[in-house]
């Protein structure tokens, strides 16, 4: 590769990224762009200087670095620097993505940056690294606390419990919150995997519900129902949906 390979590091902790500059001084072949301390700034900097290479730590504030990567419009190629535990690690395993366990040797930080650089001679083969990272994420079935959402330069993040509904827009879902709707690039089943079923159910094909905002149910014929919400909104309920309601309440 005749270039350097711009690189940036993101890290909360300041500590690992002054090793992490250590050790990419011995790379004349790598130019470090800017480091970040957390998920915004980094998503802002990737966006502005378009990195050949991050070094990104999953475990930060504010948003982690899976949220973080949902959000970046052109994603690099990525080595993660992480103190996640091996049984999580089995994700990575799978996709072209490297990782780094934290602490790591020199030597093991020189493999991953060798992998990067061949990673990085195929553009395509990056771009499903990190499709396939996400994807595996997503497969892992644990109740989500949050949603981030990014609209233009604006990065919203959501708590659960103050989602009212979802309903589904094509490959999208619109997300109504207490603070407003959004769209997000997700599937309805995503959401039913990781919502907690005992704080929300999936009513129909098109809807899926936070019961604490259940006003009341609804029979409309002789077997239809709607729910109304505490905000007047009504909303269908299917067979399959009142049972599932039923099971939940």
């Amino acid at each position: 590769m005749n270039n350097k390979i711009r690189t940036i590091i993101i890290d909360d902790e300041k500590l690992a990224r002054e090793i992490t500059k250590g050790y990419l001084k011995k790379h004349p072949d790598v130019e470090i762009i800017a480091e970040c301390s957390n998920g915004f700034d980094a998503i802002k900097k990737i966006n502005e200087k378009k990195p050949d290479l991050i070094f990104l730590d999953i475990q930060m504030p504010k948003i982690n670095g899976f949220e973080m990567l949902e959000l970046i419009d052109d994603p690099p190629a990525i080595i993660f620097t992480t103190a996640y535990d091996q049984f999580a690690l089995k994700a990575f395993e799978v996709s072209a993505v490297d990782y780094l366990l934290k602490p790591f040797s020199e030597e093991r930080f020189n493999d991953a940056l060798k992998k990067s650089f061949v990673k990085l001679e195929d553009k395509f083969q990056n771009d499903s690294a990190v499709r396939n990272i996400i994807q595996h994420h997503d497969e892992k079935i644990e109740f989500l606390e949050r949603v981030v959402i990014k609209d233009g330069s604006k990065i919203s993040i959501i708590p659960v419990d103050e989602i009212k509904w979802i309903e589904a827009q094509d490959d999208y879902v619109m997300i109504n919150s207490e603070q407003g709707r959004f769209l997000k690039k997700k599937t309805m089943k995503y959401f039913e995997n990781h919502l907690d079923e005992n704080l929300f159910a999936r009513i129909h094909r098109s809807y899926i519900i936070n019961i604490d905002f259940i006003q009341h149910l609804e029979q409309t014929g002789k077997e239809s129902y709607h729910i109304v919400l505490k905000n007047g909104k009504e909303l269908p309920v299917s067979k399959t949906g009142l049972t599932k309601l039923k099971s939940t309440l």
